[in-house]
């Protein structure tokens, strides 16, 4: 399937191939997949981006090229690059500081097969915290010359990162400006806002601007607490963000003071998706805010109705049903943001967006990171 990236693909596989790129090209497997995963280069920083699967393949083909296998090296007797220095390469590369250890250790290569089910091959092979890309799936022969698209493949990634990075330099000037006239334009900052709660846009910039009109939204509401009922404390709600998006941090993205809510974005209706995330915390009840506009009831009964054909035992699917304690949908946060707009938060909203968005794509310093130094890859032999 040909998009807007597809032509840069094409091109830089003419600067290396010539006549014969169209077919290379076309008798690619890893460049078909790759065509896939950059579908999102042109459709500004709405669109998600896919690094985590792109930045294994890179960091593989990568290793192969500066140990001298793509210019005629001997692949096969190769020890295998180690996790580890694997695994720093993938953080050092743009917007991959937060990325985890799964697509290396295996969401590609599962992925891979949902494209190319009757392949013979796959693509990071992995055995003994030793990894390889797989080299039959860079070596394309046309004729009796053989070409090797190790090189190009890096070229092609180098390109798509350069094309989300103009989206996301793109998107900050244009919230920083939206800072400008806030006061005297605010339907276009009101429009903007919401065009960031659409069921396309980037999943990051979901989970941001949910945050931020979420923070508002329960901050002016208080409750009193205490141990005796004549020395109660009056305590403002607060949210706050646990990390970065899309972090491995257990499932919890927002957590509520004093109360002890638990929030989870999503933007799967896949009833495990759910059930995994309550299992992560022990059942303890948890509000879903969900990037879809279906109504709230459709999405719990479409949830359940799943589950149901999955488990044959109700009270089983019935546990799980009762830990949702809530379910947001876009519709909602699009009601609670008019309700912050009609309370004099549209500042306060905005500024927490750009806020986020600058920890998010690194515009901004965020606190060192020591979970990459604890992370142990799950390895499976060959």
């Amino acid at each position: 399937m040909d998009h807007a990236f597809t032509e840069i693909i094409k091109q830089k596989l003419k600067e290396h191939f010539g006549e014969y790129s169209d077919d290379i090209f076309d008798r690619s497997e890893l460049l078909k997949y790759i065509n896939q995963k950059t579908r999102s280069a042109n459709k500004g920083s709405k669109a998600r981006g896919s690094f985590a699967n792109l930045y294994a393949i890179y960091v593989l083909i990568e290793d192969y090229i500066n140990k001298g296998f793509s210019t005629g090296k001997d692949y096969s007797d190769y020890e295998g690059a180690l996790f580890s220095p694997l695994f720093k390469r993938q953080r050092e590369l743009p917007f991959g500081s937060k990325l985890q250890n799964h697509g290396i250790n295996g969401r590609m290569n599962d992925e891979f097969r949902k494209f190319f089910p009757t392949s013979e091959y796959t693509p990071i092979l992995r055995k003994d915290q030793r990894y390889w890309i797989n080299d039959n799936l860079l070596k394309i022969t046309i004729g009796t010359e053989p070409y090797n698209l190790a090189t190009s493949i890096i070229e092609v990634i180098d390109e798509y990162i350069k094309a989300k990075q103009n989206s996301f330099d793109t998107f900050i000037t244009t919230i920083q400006e939206l800072k400008q006239i806030e006061k005297s334009e605010p339907v276009k900052v009101i429009e903007f806002i919401d065009g960031l709660l659409a069921p396309n846009s980037d999943a990051r910039l979901f989970e941001i601007t949910s945050y931020s009109i979420l923070k508002y939204h329960y901050f002016d509401q208080s409750i009193y607490w205490g141990y005796e009922l004549d020395n109660l404390t009056n305590e403002q709600l607060k949210l706050f963000k646990t990390g970065r998006t899309n972090a491995n941090d257990g499932g919890i993205d927002f957590v509520m003071k004093p109360l002890g809510r638990f929030f989870q974005v999503t933007e799967t209706l896949d009833f495990k998706k759910y059930f995994l995330d309550i299992d992560k915390i022990q059942k303890f009840p948890i509000t879903f805010i969900i990037k879809s506009s279906d109504p709230v009831k459709d999405i719990i009964d479409k949830i359940e109705a799943n589950a149901q054909k999955a488990y044959s035992v109700k009270a089983i699917v019935q546990r799980y049903m009762d830990c949702i304690e809530e379910v947001i949908n876009i519709t909602i946060l699009k009601d609670l943001f008019q309700q912050s707009i009609k309370q004099g938060y549209l500042s306060n909203v905005l500024d927490e967006i750009i806020l986020q968005s600058k920890v998010e794509f690194n515009y901004e310093e965020d606190e060192p990171d020591d979970q990459a130094d604890d992370l142990v890859p799950v390895v499976e032999d060959l």
